[in-house]
């Protein structure tokens, strides 16, 4: 991909002089949906796929921004003189956010900059092709204007702009993922203080498949946002008979002895998911520790469950590929995964089993929702860098 996003470069403004080529991969969650927010753990890993980022300064002021992905738009022109969200080309409202985030932290920009991107990350997938844009654009600001910032900080650059500039109340999951990936590892991050662990992912004779329902989501419109207000009003709820900074600080007794607090049926189920859904997931990386890969798959099917029922973040199409995932003999386990209300699925599957799974599972799909599903065996890649 390097060589092609170079080659777009030197189409678009003459030549590749000094141009440097950057990467930030996307990633997959493999339990802990919905947590990242609510104070508890998550367990996602980076993806081999992501954002591939050509980058020079400008002798002036001036942005331009142009996507492969959405060559239709041309190039877009802005400037750091007016870091403001778009209205049309909205993909360049990541970019510029962190643009934004940077400057607001005293690291601003002296001179513009050219970027060509592009991603191959299926759009709307929910393999955070955003947090991935977000990663890649800190990445290329930190080593072309030499500014001082660890990776961490790139994610909760990251999230601060995805959050403030571009209006969605995402958790740190997306974003410290891609930026903190380790090739064939899933990092266990407690959300609440950031700290985390590398757990290596020794799928013997698995594989991990994501299946994309091709139903794309958008979540800054979609009820996300809604979600998290929710729980943020059962937190304060529950705070009034029990000292808690998240929802991520009880377990499964202390929140069946106190949810009595919360007023409202609907708050209960949300919480109740964010609860249940961390200890799933403390237990499910201490599974993967002992070499417990049904438990774990278990674990994941629960998660599922409880996203589609409890917190409501699932839809048609998701679930039948997860219902026809745990008919074929040989998956493990399979759960949405993602912010939900479309996207993907991933699924643990034994390697003499994958053929199956892609052939019974796409053709179900294709029979009960009259949609094609695509499917992905993943590889878990390395963080952000210069390529």
């Amino acid at each position: 991909m390097k060589e092609e996003v170079l080659k777009k470069f030197g189409e678009l403004h003459g030549d590749t002089q000094g141009v440097n080529v950057y990467f930030a991969p996307g990633r997959v969650n493999l339990i802990g949906e919905h947590t990242d927010y609510n104070g508890g753990h998550v367990f996602p890993c980076a993806l081999t796929i992501g954002t591939y980022v050509a980058a020079r300064k400008r002798t002036d002021r001036k942005l331009t921004f142009y996507s492969m992905n959405f060559d239709r738009l041309g190039v877009v022109e802005g400037s750091l003189d007016d870091l403001t969200p778009a209205k049309e080309a909205e993909w360049t409202n990541y970019p510029k956010g962190v643009m934004w985030a940077f400057a607001g932290r005293g690291m601003e920009m002296d001179r513009g900059l050219d970027i060509v991107l592009y991603g191959n990350i299926p759009n709307g997938s929910g393999l955070s092709s955003s947090a991935s844009l977000e990663v890649v654009t800190g990445y290329v600001l930190k080593d072309l204007y030499g500014f001082d910032v660890s990776n961490v900080e790139l994610a909760k650059i990251g999230q601060y702009s995805e959050n403030n500039f571009n209006g969605m109340n995402c958790g740190i999951m997306d974003q410290f993922a891609s930026a903190m990936g380790k090739k064939d590892n899933a990092i266990f991050l407690d959300t609440a203080d950031l700290s985390y662990e590398y757990a290596p992912l020794v799928l013997n004779g698995a594989k991990i498949v994501v299946t994309n329902s091709n139903v794309k989501h958008s979540l800054v419109n979609s009820a996300y946002n809604e979600r998290r207000s929710e729980c943020e009003t059962a937190l304060e709820e529950l705070q009034t008979v029990v000292d808690i900074k998240g929802l991520g600080d009880l377990t499964e007794e202390q929140f069946e002895a106190h949810k009595g607090a919360i007023k409202s049926e609907v708050r209960v189920k949300r919480a109740k998911h964010a609860v249940y859904e961390n200890q799933r997931t403390i237990r499910a990386v201490a599974a993967l520790k002992n070499n417990d890969l049904k438990l774990f798959g278990e674990l994941m099917n629960a998660s599922h469950v409880s996203l589609r029922d409890d917190y409501a973040v699932s839809c048609e199409e998701i679930d039948v590929l997860v219902e026809e995932a745990w008919k074929v003999d040989g998956v493990i386990g399979s759960r949405i995964t993602g912010g939900g209300f479309g996207g993907c699925t991933v699924s643990i599957v034994r390697d003499e089993a994958v053929d199956t799974f892609k052939d019974k599972v796409g053709a179900a799909y294709i029979e009960r929702v009259g949609k094609t599903a695509d499917f992905y065996v993943v590889e878990i890649g390395d963080g952000p860098r210069r390529l």
